[in-house]
């Protein structure tokens, strides 16, 4: 493996649990909001960004890749309204977009095409994370400042379940 998509690759693995680490600090703030619905989604997006550091752990070792841990930053957001976590989380979800496709495209500058076909579920996720991210900022904007609005879209996010993410390795 290119040694620059080696690097991207294990740095990747930190980014996605620093990731993990800013949504658990988004579930932390709703739910001291007493939004639980909305603590729900982000514990379960945080778990969801745990499984993404270890799809690239497994696929790194699985190539025979050496895997360096490196520290993971503690989350800098300091919130004061319900749809600044919101924001945060999508531009986050642009950054993390805008690593997948500088990997993507360092893989592909060397023909690592076996890295390409493992970033493509990514590159598909991340198009899944931005849309989840952008319709949660126009439902809150349209519906959030009127508390029954506001109670229902806690109640839709409550009903959010945990799923394994279906990239196989």
């Amino acid at each position: 493996m290119d040694a620059k998509v080696h690097e991207l690759l294990n740095d990747q693995i930190n980014k996605e649990l620093y990731s993990a680490y800013l949504y658990l600090d988004i579930a932390n703030y709703y739910a001291a909001k007493g939004l639980d619905g909305f603590s729900n989604w982000y514990e379960i997006q945080a778990r969801e960004e745990q499984d993404h550091a270890m799809l690239f752990y497994h696929y790194l070792q699985n190539n025979s890749q050496a895997v360096t841990l490196k520290a993971i930053d503690k989350p800098d957001k300091t919130f004061t309204g319900l749809v600044e976590p919101l924001r945060a989380a999508l531009a986050h979800e642009q950054y993390v977009t805008s690593l997948i496709n500088t990997i993507y495209a360092a893989a592909q500058s060397v023909n690592d095409f076996r890295t390409v076909q493992f970033l493509d579920w990514f590159v598909k996720e991340q198009g899944e994370e931005e849309k989840n991210s952008s319709d949660q900022i126009t439902k809150m904007e349209l519906f959030g400042s009127d508390p029954k609005g506001l109670y229902m879209l806690n109640s839709e996010l409550q009903s959010r379940v945990y799923s394994a993410p279906s990239l196989v390795l």
